[in-house]
């Protein structure tokens, strides 16, 4: 447990150092290559009432968009940066039902320190590429789902479909800014899917492999019966 705060510790500390002057033009720079968050965000269908968790949320921009699409959603975001959450609630400031914001290790968060029992949609916009233990965070949000509830994730993909110059330049750029691409992002969600009673598991390319889309949904209890053989 102490090793683990002491990873958390420093990882929440690098973070607010890269992202304390960075935050003020994060959304400006990022909305030129991090494609396919509106669309996975228009794929939601929340539920009337439901409730939306944006892991690694940032400035709270996804939060926005979340909002305005479903306005009776019930919005929280995490993020390990405080420096992030700043920006975050500021986005915020002039709303009657703001979100619930908390700073906290996407890795070993539970749905309790937010003071519910779950949500009805979770949601992983480029972060899983920035965290070094991704697949806990993978997990740590399946735990968090309510029955009913799905898993949406998008990130950069390999870029299968592109020219290998194009491919290998982007991840060099990326490298800089502590951004790796994860080659087994559509295996894990798969397993964890396969080996999670009653889940199933959706996946696409989007722009020739430049990013991936996975979503894993929790069946209701009855909908679980109802595909039992009888």
């Amino acid at each position: 447990m102490a090793d683990q705060q002491q990873t958390a510790g420093n990882q929440a500390a690098a973070m607010d150092a890269m992202y304390r002057h960075q935050r003020h033009i994060y959304d400006l720079t990022r909305k030129y290559y991090l494609f396919g968050r509106d669309r996975m965000i228009n794929g939601l269908a929340v539920p009337p009432g439901g409730s939306v968790l944006e892991i690694a949320c940032g400035t709270g921009r996804n939060l926005k968009k979340i909002a305005a699409r479903y306005p009776d959603a019930r919005l929280y975001g995490l993020d390990i940066s405080e420096e992030m959450l700043i920006s975050a609630r500021a986005g915020f400031a002039h709303r009657p039902d703001p979100p619930v914001f908390l700073a906290a290790d996407a890795c070993h968060f539970r749905a309790g320190c937010f003071g519910v029992e779950g949500f009805d949609r979770i949601v992983i916009s480029y972060a899983l590429s920035m965290i070094p233990q991704w697949r806990l965070a993978v997990a740590a949000a399946l735990d968090a789902l309510n029955d009913g509830g799905s898993l949406h994730v998008v990130d950069f993909g390999q870029q299968e479909g592109l020219p290998h110059w194009l491919k290998s330049g982007l991840h060099r750029w990326l490298g800089r800014f502590h951004v790796t691409p994860r080659a087994r992002l559509h295996a894990v969600l798969q397993a964890e899917a396969a080996t999670r009673a009653g889940c199933s598991f959706h996946f696409e390319t989007i722009g020739r492999g430049y990013a991936w889309h996975g979503q894993i949904r929790r069946f209701q209890p009855s909908a679980r019966l109802a595909s039992v053989p009888s």
